[in-house]
């Protein structure tokens, strides 16, 4: 009998160790929950960790108030059928409490004060551990990360500062205020983490897949119509067969073109596709370190 595990068996138990040592190592973790197919993937294998038992921690959306609507009805619909706890941190109950102030122009980007409103939701709830579904190969900042990825008294990032994990040994030590983020994807791709889906046959948002949508191009990238969205001079919304690659802040998250139907069509686009999926993220391209930059202040 052939007692090797297959490339996706590997990545699964890895994470199911990961998920487990971050719930043996602290008190007080939270799973980081936006809707999107990683942290969909992460509650997965959050309820394979410890099944049949309940997920013992809850799940926090920060919530920029600039979502799709098709993200917000699976949000529910998925915490309902994982029977699991949702804590929505909310950027506008930040804005409105004037911790921070909203950016001007046509598409104000709500990303970069996510932070605040995570920090504030940590301290709150007194969490020590932020279980994300952030993967290695999805930007440049977020290769720099560990699976227990340690965060100061002020909730900053200090690349420099990573702990060595040789051996699968993860070190959660902290003092009073810090806290870390946990990454079990680190070591999944892209196309890992679909063909993940594909094999455990999990429901997915609407965004994913092709469908008919109001679009503007804007500096390369198609922004969709939206309540946060207002037009340049000269633009004008044009309808074209989109889906989306990531789901997040409606006012920076770049729809692709694309007739990928089905899940196996979305697999073949993502194997032939030399653009990575948050090369339509408007709020990466504002510098080439604007996601370490996000990350150094706090963001995920």
């Amino acid at each position: 009998m052939d007692y090797r595990l297959s490339h996706l068996k590997q990545l699964e138990s890895e994470a199911i160790f990961v998920i487990r040592e971050a719930a043996a190592q602290f008190e007080r973790p939270v799973l980081l929950f936006s809707g999107g197919k990683d942290s969909i993937t992460l509650a997965y294998l959050a309820r394979k960790a410890f099944f049949p038992a309940k997920i013992p921690f809850p799940f926090m959306h920060v919530d920029t108030g600039h979502n799709f609507p098709e993200t917000l009805r699976f949000r529910d619909e998925f915490i309902a059928r994982m029977q699991a706890r949702l804590i929505v941190a909310s950027v506008q109950q930040t804005i409105d409490e004037g911790k921070a102030v909203e950016e001007k122009g046509p598409n104000p980007s709500r990303n970069g004060i996510q932070s605040i409103t995570l920090l504030d939701a940590i301290e709150q709830y007194q969490f020590d551990a932020c279980l994300g579904g952030a993967r290695r190969d999805e930007e440049k900042a977020r290769a720099k990360e560990r699976f227990f990825s340690h965060r100061d008294e002020f909730g900053q990032w200090e690349p420099k500062n990573q702990r060595p994990e040789l051996w699968d040994l993860f070190n959660g030590f902290k003092h009073a205020g810090e806290n870390f983020r946990v990454f079990p994807l680190s070591n999944w791709t892209e196309m890992d983490v679909w063909m993940y889906l594909k094999e455990e046959n999990v429901p997915l948002p609407s965004l994913y897949f092709a469908h008919k949508r109001r679009v503007v191009n804007r500096g390369g990238v198609w922004l969709a119509d939206t309540p946060f969205n207002t037009l340049l001079e000269g633009e004008q919304y044009e309808e074209h067969t989109v889906r989306f690659r990531t789901i997040g802040d409606a006012t920076c998250t770049g729809a692709f073109l694309s007739n990928a139907k089905t899940i196996d069509e979305v697999i073949a686009e993502v194997a032939a596709s030399r653009i990575t999926e948050r090369g339509g993220r408007a709020d990466d391209k504002r510098s080439d370190s604007a996601m370490e930059d996000r990350k150094k202040q706090g963001y995920f």
